[in-house]
């Protein structure tokens, strides 16, 4: 084969320009050192761009698809300030058990439900090594409806919430932050004052350093979920009327309902029922989703614009050394 390609016409000003192109860049050994150090570095810089830019937006991405494109979340919007919350106070309770009630009777298509409280303990035994770990307080239907797994144990039940009983299950961080790395499941943690018995671990949860459209930004493996009922009623230690009975609700729709129409429908049970008080925020992943992918179709069309004229521009300068 390489016989035939010498006999060709056309190869022995090919094989010369080769030769004579050789020859130059073994003259200018620095010059054509920098010039491929240019090309190395410069697709480089621009590969790995596009690869960490779409890597952050596949995050994202994926967390929202972790909240559950079924699913509506309420979350209670803290004032900015006392006089800010008396203000809103006047003319909204905050969130309450009654707001969920009304929904699950208005709302066609509730799949499942849950309240949540959230809380955070002055102090833990054993100490935490790290930050000091959220309690969650919900109903046994948060499992099935946030998608929590288990690695070890089980998630409490109903009876267990509606008696208030002093049981826990721990994020896979709160475990470690608390306990280390040895099994749990059968032990006790005393939170403030109150002694939980470990039922369960969940698996590790994907989280978000910064906060995503309303949400926002929480260690979700530095968790302790506990019955809604045993956090009001055993860690709990004043219900002032400033304060949110609840300040969360989690809706799973039925897959045949429409999450947008639901929202609206959300939106103006909680606007009557907290006479336009504007202190909740009702937020739909899957809108978020949807939002995120066309994000992320128009971040790549400009990335790739960008490295497109990068290379160019780097191409026209190294040509000029050359």
């Amino acid at each position: 084969m390489i016989g035939l390609l010498r006999r060709h016409p056309a190869w022995a000003s090919y094989s010369a320009d080769l030769s004579q192109g050789l020859d130059n860049l073994l003259l200018h050994k620095l010059r054509s050192l920098l010039t491929m150090l240019g090309m190395i570095f410069g697709v480089a810089a621009v590969v790995s761009m596009l690869s960490i830019g779409a890597g952050a937006q596949q995050q994202v991405m994926a967390f929202i698809q972790q909240l559950g494109v079924r699913n509506l979340i309420v979350e209670a919007r803290e004032a900015a300030n006392w006089p800010d919350l008396q203000k809103v106070r006047k003319l909204s309770p905050g969130l309450t058990f009654q707001d969920l009630r009304i929904i699950q009777t208005s709302l066609d298509g509730l799949a499942a439900s849950s309240a949540r409280k959230r809380f955070v303990p002055a102090k833990a035994n054993p100490k935490p090594q790290r930050d000091m770990p959220t309690v969650y307080g919900v109903a046994a239907s948060y499992a099935d409806i946030a998608g929590l797994h288990l690695a070890q144990g089980r998630f409490f039940t109903e009876e267990e919430n509606e008696q208030a009983a002093p049981v826990c299950v721990l994020g896979g961080g709160a475990k470690a932050n608390l306990f280390g790395p040895r099994d749990v499941v059968g032990e006790y943690v005393k939170i403030n004052e109150q002694w939980f018995r470990i039922i369960g671990v969940a698996a590790p949860q994907l989280s978000l350093d910064s906060g995503v459209a309303g949400l926002a930004a929480q260690d979700a493996n530095n968790l302790v979920y506990a019955p809604i009922q045993s956090v009001i009623f055993r860690l709990e230690e004043t219900m002032s009327r400033v304060k949110d009975e609840i300040d969360g609700l989690y809706l799973q729709l039925r897959p045949d309902v429409d999450s947008l129409e639901a929202a609206e429908v959300v939106r103006g049970v909680l606007d009557m029922t907290h006479r336009k008080g504007g202190d909740f925020s009702v937020i739909v992943p899957a809108e978020l989703l949807a939002q995120e992918q066309k994000t992320r179709r128009v971040f790549g069309v400009v990335m790739v614009a960008l490295a497109s004229i990068s290379l160019l521009v780097g191409g026209i300068g190294i040509m000029n050394i050359m």
